[in-house]
């Protein structure tokens, strides 16, 4: 994510918890910077929103409050999210950040969270896409992480081996 700014303002997303109590919120507020046409850019990495990554074009419908929700996908970015659940030395701190080294070698950025053991990583299209997915299939297989896909792309669904 850039520095913060005056054209910087929060969009609100709204979520399904399931019956496990997950995600562990119903919403998630996002960095994103106005564009001035009732759309916003994101401009951070969900930790639990489905379906959007950074960069994407979103419409925002302000509430009564001045609060705005997050709307439909204008335009996607081309950039991925995908999240893990470190379990390697029990999601530490020092885990986490072997992860997000290792990661960002192949182009990712990224951040861990301690409460879920999580981190969550932006893949912009540029990034070495078939190594950073063989990285997290081995990391899984191994027992060092859980990962899922939070918004792909086409490009990123096309390294998946049938």
């Amino acid at each position: 994510m850039t520095s913060i700014s005056g054209d910087h303002v929060r969009v609100h997303f709204r979520m399904d918890v399931d019956e496990e109590g997950w995600p562990p919120a119903s919403v998630e507020s996002l960095w994103a910077v106005d564009l001035g046409d009732g759309s916003v850019r994101l401009d951070n990495t969900p930790w639990f929103v489905r379906g959007v990554a950074s960069g994407d074009i979103i419409r925002v419908e302000p509430d009564e409050e001045g609060v705005r929700g997050a709307g439909e996908t204008v335009r996607a970015s081309e950039h991925c999210t995908i999240r893990l659940i470190v379990l390697k030395d029990g999601g530490s701190a020092a885990a986490r950040q072997t992860v997000l080294k290792a990661l960002h070698r192949l182009g990712t950025t990224g951040e861990g969270i301690e409460q879920f053991r999580m981190v969550a990583l932006d893949v912009p299209p540029d990034a070495d896409l078939p190594r950073i997915r063989k990285l997290l299939e081995h990391g899984e297989g191994e027992g060092s992480w859980h990962w899922e896909e939070g918004g792909v792309t086409a490009a990123w669904r096309s390294t998946a081996i049938a």
